[in-house]
């Protein structure tokens, strides 16, 4: 099974977003080292929790402190662009890092309402665009042409030898579905829903129409999991991450990932501790073996050969220990 990482470039309260991108280029490089398979990085806006808006530009410092590691968005989130630009970003990389990078695209807005204005200069976003951006998305990375429109025989260069594979990122029936239409690879997030993924995984496998671009379905899972020495410190620091969700569920505003000593102080109610319990169902928490036996469990269950892992924690050494460990035994 292949193991990769989906980092978030996660600030810890009191932490700089700067120190967060610098540790995210820290965890590829280490990353590399182990053998994870690939490093994604996600688009958030609007985020004091999160450092990561710009994939791509993200990625090409990436790869300038890597040298093999498949790098890649996960994902960018094509509404708010051109899929022109998108196309011409992917190819910059593709030139400075041949047969490394992954396009990954996504439908979600990656932040509060207020971002997506911000974002489109006060106008709507048209989600439902999205099926006919990818379409357009395909042709301006392959170097062709659209001659139905106006400017459609602009071409989204820099010319290359290759170009890079676009993924449908998603967490629902209708990214599994656009998938399986448009032939292409699926990553689905059990991490952001822990429900029904089995079910839309086997659905893109069962619809899937092979194409140009991909002849049999591929897909990755990514879940959350973190892993320590022993369960109970495993515990401890996911706390900070079980406080996380929670705050961003009841719309409350966080400086940063808080400490697991400001998760263990924080007064719970029972509905609380229900939320918590419900959202560790997209988390895998524990010891090495613990963690090594669910992790082959979940990929068994999704018919996944590569599994993706997102880390947040407050201390960048537990992420970089949990990483360690995960890559160690499987």
């Amino acid at each position: 099974m292949k193991l990769s990482i989906l980092d978030q470039s996660p600030v810890a309260e009191g932490m700089t977003a700067a120190e967060a991108l610098r540790n995210t280029a820290d965890l590829a490089r280490k990353a590399e080292k182990w053998g994870y398979y690939r490093f994604w990085v996600s688009e958030h806006h609007d985020s004091a929790s999160l450092a990561g808006t710009s994939p791509e530009v993200l990625i090409a410092h990436l790869g300038a402190h890597t040298k093999s590691i498949r790098l890649g968005s996960g994902g960018v989130m094509l509404p708010h662009y051109s899929p022109f630009k998108v196309a011409e970003n992917f190819h910059i990389l593709e030139a400075l890092y041949p047969g490394r990078i992954d396009a990954g695209i996504g439908r979600a807005p990656g932040g509060m309402p207020r971002a997506t204005l911000a974002l489109s200069e006060g106008k709507p976003r048209r989600a439902e665009r999205f099926p006919r951006q990818v379409d357009d998305l395909l042709r301006y990375i392959r170097f062709e042409t659209i001659p139905e429109y106006a400017y459609g025989e602009a071409a989204a260069g820099p010319v290359t030898e290759t170009f890079p594979p676009v993924w449908i990122l998603g967490s629902g029936e209708a990214s599994a579905r656009l998938a399986a239409e448009k032939g292409l690879p699926y990553s689905f997030a059990h991490f952001i829903n822990g429900e029904g993924g089995e079910t839309f995984v086997k659905e893109y496998k069962k619809n899937f129409q092979p194409s140009i671009n991909l002849t049999a379905p591929k897909h990755i899972v990514t879940v959350f999991a973190l892993c320590a020495d022993t369960e109970e410190k495993a515990d401890y620091i996911a706390s900070s991450l079980d406080l996380s969700l929670l705050s961003l569920g009841k719309g409350m505003a966080l400086q940063g990932t808080p400490s697991p000593e400001s998760a263990a102080a924080y007064s719970y109610t029972g509905f609380d501790r229900a939320r918590m319990k419900e959202n560790r169902e997209r988390m895998i928490i524990g010891s090495p073996q613990k963690v090594k036996r669910e992790l082959l469990d979940f990929a068994e269950a999704y018919e996944a050969e590569e599994i993706m892992i997102c880390t947040i924690a407050y201390h960048h050494e537990d992420r970089l220990r949990s990483y360690a460990l995960i890559k160690d035994m499987i």
